[in-house]
């Protein structure tokens, strides 16, 4: 009896621009498909624990951010992502800062314009 295949597409996006590539997942008895599982036998991963993947949403499976024990089904699309180099909440609140400093400059501008 033949053991039981997965046909997967792979799609490392860490570094420049994203590489797709086909990768057979061949399972063994009793072997449940999982990400981590396809991660590790691409040569990816070395485990769950690896420090190239230790980064919480690193992989995901067409663009949403799935766990090391995920389940994977044939003709999925396993996505490598490359880490956030900025925090994008701290991005959006310094933006925030900002825009409430200009409008207090501006009453500011208006209170002073009155004055003269």
């Amino acid at each position: 009896m033949s053991s039981p295949s997965l046909n997967l597409l792979l799609c490392d996006a860490r570094e420049g621009e994203p590489v797709l590539s086909m990768f057979t997942l061949e399972l063994k008895e009793g072997e449940l498909a999982t990400v981590g599982l396809v991660l590790v036998r691409a040569g990816i991963a070395t485990g769950q624990d690896d420090p190239l993947i230790a980064q919480k949403g690193c992989f995901g499976v067409f663009g949403k951010r799935k766990d090391w024990d995920s389940p994977i089904y044939p003709g999925d699309r396993l996505e490598l992502y490359s880490p956030l180099l900025i925090d994008p909440k701290s991005i959006r609140r310094k933006k925030a800062n900002q825009n409430q400093d200009a409008k207090f400059q501006a009453a500011a501008a208006k209170r002073k314009a009155r004055r003269l």
